[in-house]
């Protein structure tokens, strides 16, 4: 069986990529001046800072609790990891939506937890911790299963051995696990960043206010057309995707090194 030429691979390769950036060529259609005016430009530059910040502190706590858990789900059984595994898709696979109506139910004063959280004046709902906890509930899934798959593919054998020269498992884990997981750590990382960061379903029923970019696109789209939607969508990707791709640059070049 003969192998394909490799301009025909190359020439199908290019047709691929330009269909997947063929939807960026709508920032140069003509729709008419863009709206950058007061009422547009602050409630957008109020947007960017909300979900740089909240999105930032919901990465940390995803990274904090997920890389234990990941790192559990790792060396436990091959049955239990199954079951964890399938809890763990179950929020990833929810529509977004429908997340937000179960956070919201389950956390407001309808939910035991909510009440418990109410009497103390945890403000559960349009509020930065409903932020930050709808942007957790989002994206952990995403983080764990895709840190279990890199942390998966370290051998066993050099964690072992590691621990018979004396490294404790904590500096198994630094020095032997996350050196060789980094790489796929780095996508688990980028994926749920984006994940995080574009959240709309979810975090509009959850916590409309502090509205963060995704939201406020929204608003802009409902309030002055798309006018001004284009100046912050280009603020978005400008600010959303350079992140995850220097994360993946600097694992890609310490993983080659």
């Amino acid at each position: 069986m003969t192998s394909p030429s490799p301009w025909l691979a190359r020439v199908g390769a290019l047709l691929f990529a330009g269909a997947l950036l063929y939807p960026f060529t709508a920032f140069f259609t003509f729709i008419g001046p863009w709206n950058w005016s007061d009422d547009v430009r602050q409630p957008a530059l109020e947007a960017v800072r909300v979900s740089l910040v909240l999105t930032g502190w919901a990465m940390l706590v995803i990274v904090v609790i997920g890389t234990p858990m990941a790192l559990y789900i790792v060396r436990c059984g091959a049955r239990e990891r199954l079951i964890w595994q399938a809890v763990l898709l179950l929020p990833v696979l929810l529509p977004p939506l429908a997340q937000g109506v179960l956070l919201s139910l389950a956390f407001g004063t309808q939910g035991a937890v909510g009440r418990w959280l109410h009497h103390f004046g945890i403000v559960v709902t349009n509020s930065a911790t409903a932020y930050i906890g709808t942007q957790v509930y989002v994206g952990i899934g995403y983080f764990v299963l895709g840190a279990v798959a890199a942390m998966g593919s370290v051998p066993f054998a050099l964690q072992q051995q590691a621990a018979l020269l004396g490294l404790t498992p904590w500096q198994t884990f630094w020095r032997v696990t996350l050196p060789l997981a980094r790489l796929g750590l780095a996508v688990a990382v980028t994926i749920t960043w984006i994940r995080t960061v574009s959240e709309f379903g979810a975090v509009m029923v959850t916590a409309y206010y502090p509205s963060g970019m995704p939201v406020q696109l929204w608003i802009n789209l409902q309030s002055f057309g798309l006018t001004a939607v284009m100046p912050l969508l280009l603020l978005f990707l400008a600010i959303a995707l350079p992140l995850p791709w220097l994360v993946h640059l600097l694992a890609q070049r310490r993983s080659d090194a």
